[in-house]
């Protein structure tokens, strides 16, 4: 097997993680061996792996059974239509922003939006207004999108077309989806939310509920990062305000025109079991990750954080939070991502982790064993090992704005050394792991309080996105 390094690494991989805290969903194939029907999927996988052929219908121009699982689909999710993106989330997000916007439009968007979002905004030719997430002290992680910011935002530009949010974030937080609904219908705004973390969403009155019942125009959900289906798997729908024919063409425009069935059988198998099994299973799982949060919380030095916890944190709206994610935050002389390292050593692969936050993923397909490996592993924790100063955060003002994304995208640029940086327009984007909200964004002057806060975290040890042995890259001008 030496000969074939992808495939040597995978079995190695499979091997040694024995407690998949981490996507896919369907938990290293349990997902698929615990129905008839799961069995069914991972009798055809292989063999189905297909292109159009005589009675299994065209993904860009379903008329038979692609049609009839879509329209299941939608029926499940309360939309008007529903989509299969073999794509992922990028290609839903990239035609979700194609469908809803024209060229030159000006969008809110919250700061810290995955980068399919930016890459849409960029494509499309967008003027973004950025809005400002809340920022946790305690627990070094975005809350929210600053609610109090979007709203006086809102009220200063009479000109938006729509909104872009992210529900939930990674933390598995979501904003007050239902105020920013009722402000935005008030003004015929656009609601646009890549919900790529949420495809479990209203199935249990213990979740949070789905964009689509609270009145989004379009949502975009990964389908393989909670549910039963292999990655690279997603869905998107759309309310009953948007043009089904131009979402039908941007949907294709992003899709490949040799879509796997293997991916298309998942994602309608994950859509059955979410209707079928959901309620029962996810408010199983809730009830296991609420009992070893309890249990973990009498670990000194490990803190999982609650919903409680974030409603105490962030009293600007109501935030929800999804149950079935385990935070578990550390004291802050200890280095989270220590524990992150330390976990897979023990045989528990977690999400990711930033300084004082490790991410665990769990779904309905995660054993017992699963959580008892994780607990027994966090029991021995040796955390006297894993001591470190303290990263305080520092989030300043969003910096004013040169030019557009796109425009500079496609302008001259040119690496400077960052203490040369003041007063100049940035030609990429500057983002701290943690927290993963901009300093800068492309477009952007650069000031000195930019440059104080990336100094700040460069000395501190902080993996900074956009930094070139302490260059950036900035538009000639």
């Amino acid at each position: 097997m030496n000969n074939i390094p992808v495939l040597k690494a995978l079995k190695k991989y499979i091997d040694e993680r024995n407690a998949p805290f981490s996507m896919p969903g369907h938990k290293s194939g349990r997902g698929f061996t615990c129905t008839d029907e799961g069995r069914l999927f991972n009798e055809v996988m292989l063999k189905g792996d297909i292109t159009e052929v005589e009675g299994l219908d065209n993904l860009h121009n379903p008329q038979g059974i692609i049609k009839e699982a879509q329209e299941l689909l939608a029926k499940l999710y309360g939309s008007r239509a529903s989509y299969f993106l073999v794509n992922g989330s990028t290609s839903g997000n990239l035609a979700m922003i194609f469908s809803a916007f024209k060229e030159g439009d000006k969008v809110l968007v919250e700061r810290n939006c995955h980068r399919s979002i930016f890459n849409g905004i960029i494509m499309r030719k967008l003027q973004p207004i950025y809005i400002k997430n809340y920022m946790s002290k305690r627990y070094n992680a975005p809350i929210s999108i600053d609610m109090g910011h979007f709203l006086q935002t809102l009220e200063e530009n009479s000109d938006i077309n729509g909104v872009i949010l992210t529900y939930p974030n990674y933390y598995g937080i979501t904003c007050d989806l239902s105020l920013v609904v009722k402000k935005c219908k008030e003004r015929g705004i656009k609601v646009l939310v890549d919900c790529a973390h949420g495809a479990h969403f209203g199935i249990s009155p213990l979740l949070p509920d789905n964009p689509i019942k609270l009145g989004a125009d379009m949502a975009v959900m990964s389908a393989h990062k909670t549910l039963p289906s292999l990655t690279q798997t997603a869905y998107l729908h759309i309310g009953e305000t948007m043009d089904k024919s131009l979402t039908d063409f941007y949907v294709s425009m992003f899709s490949s025109t040799s879509p796997s069935y293997t991916f298309m059988a998942s994602m309608d198998y994950a859509r059955y079991y979410l209707e079928t099994y959901g309620r029962e299973a996810f408010d199983s799982l809730i009830k296991t990750v609420d009992d070893y949060r309890d249990r973990i919380n009498q670990i000194k030095g490990l803190h999982v954080i609650s919903q409680e916890d974030i409603k105490s944190e962030y009293a600007q709206s109501p935030v929800g939070f999804d149950r079935t994610r385990l935070i578990i935050n550390v004291d802050k002389e200890y280095n989270g991502y220590a524990l992150l390292d330390y976990l897979r050593l023990k045989g528990v692969q977690s999400e990711m982790s930033d300084g004082f936050n490790t991410v665990l993923i769990s779904s309905p397909f995660n054993s017992k064993e699963d959580f008892e490996r994780l607990f027994m592993a966090l029991k021995d924790f040796p955390m006297s090992d894993y001591k470190r100063k303290p990263i305080e955060i520092k989030v300043g003002t969003i910096p004013s704005r040169a030019l557009l994304p796109w425009q500079a995208v496609e302008s001259k640029s040119a690496l400077v050394d960052l203490k040369d940086c003041e007063g100049k327009i940035s030609g990429t984007n500057i983002v701290p792991y943690p927290p993963g909200v901009p300093i800068i964004m492309m477009g952007e002057f650069i000031d000195r309080d930019a440059i104080s806060m990336v100094q700040y975290y460069l000395s501190n040890g902080v993996t900074i996105l956009g930094i070139d042995e302490e260059k950036i890259r900035v538009i000639e001008q």
